[in-house]
């Protein structure tokens, strides 16, 4: 059977999907309706749910597995699930979170072992300490997490993911450029979005924590540093090299970044995590778009579409 985002528009759905999330609403006559972002193993779509109730809300909540009946219809420029019908999956039907979760290609070991091979070229005491004792301190969330909630890498596993994807980028760069500071981009590149466990709740139906909507996983990460280096003894520029690194790797003041980067090292960092980001979410939209069409319109690009070529 095919995954709910390997569905074609006018195909029949009758799937087992999880809830990701769950988000009451009213319509302009003041009636009630949940809209419901539902996924498997494939990804997720968004569905409507109308003239709801309070069993409603009850039931269809995030974390909830439900068998949905239904069709894929297409609406501003995206696919949904048009839902016919709905219900909690039944105990005896042996359907688990496991079986409906998506998640990195590689499991956790292998990609936390290709992590672990870049300390080797860091020759940077400092750095080198502050980055181990941080990846120690979050591994069991850094091999799980995903790096977001939506659009790229929102997968278990998808962080550390991330971060092997930057670090062989970050390599190629280093090859071409060897001006460029192995230390501070390999730690850079492996604590950017660490804060990122503490600012989201996990990587089961994923939401912001407290303390991910008050500081957000840049401020997080900053004083993790500065906590790592206390804790470690540390002192120098090195310290505030690797907090610039964090506080300016969304790149401008309008995408998040405190600061612009001012480092050769943060430059190169922005545009790496920029390149594997926007990757991530093309190949998964082209994935499920046939060759000879376009894909869904994808928000993070300027809602564009991207056409996916005949040959190979």
């Amino acid at each position: 059977m095919n995954g709910i985002t390997q569905l074609a528009v006018g195909e029949t759905v009758d799937h087992y999907l999880l809830i990701k999330q769950s988000t009451k609403a009213f319509t302009t006559t003041g009636n009630p309706f949940m809209t419901l972002i539902l996924q498997d193993k494939s990804g997720d779509i968004e569905a409507k749910l109308w003239d709801t109730n309070d069993e409603h809300e009850t039931l269809y909540h995030a974390e909830a597995i439900v068998r949905v009946g239904g069709e894929i219809q297409h609406y501003r420029g995206k696919n949904q699930l048009r839902i016919k019908s709905i219900r909690p999956v039944k105990e005896e039907e042996g359907i688990s979170l496991s079986d409906l979760v998506p998640s990195a290609e590689k499991s956790k070991e292998v990609l936390l072992e290709e992590l672990m091979q870049y300390f080797f070229e860091m020759k940077n005491p400092q750095i080198q300490r502050i980055t181990r004792h941080l990846l120690k301190k979050h591994q069991p969330a850094i091999i799980t997490f995903p790096a977001a909630t939506k659009n790229h890498h929102d997968y278990v596993s998808g962080l550390i993911d991330h971060v092997v994807s930057m670090l062989k980028l970050g390599k190629a760069l280093c090859d071409l450029y060897p001006t460029i500071n192995k230390d501070l981009l390999y730690a850079g590149i492996i604590l950017h979005d660490v804060g990122k466990v503490i600012e989201l709740s996990g990587p089961v139906a994923t939401s912001y924590t407290i303390e991910g909507n008050l500081l957000g996983h840049i401020t997080i990460m900053v004083n993790e540093i500065a906590k790592a280096a206390d804790e470690l003894e540390i002192e120098g520029e090195e310290v505030m090299l690797l907090q610039h690194m964090v506080l300016s790797h969304h790149g401008k003041e309008e995408w998040g970044s405190p600061k612009k980067p001012m480092l050769l090292e943060a430059e190169m960092l922005h545009y790496i995590d920029n390149i594997d980001a926007k990757m991530n979410m093309l190949n998964r939209a082209l994935n499920k778009t046939n060759p000879g069409e376009f894909t869904e319109r994808l928000f993070p690009l300027d809602n564009r579409s991207f056409y996916k070529p005949t040959f190979e």
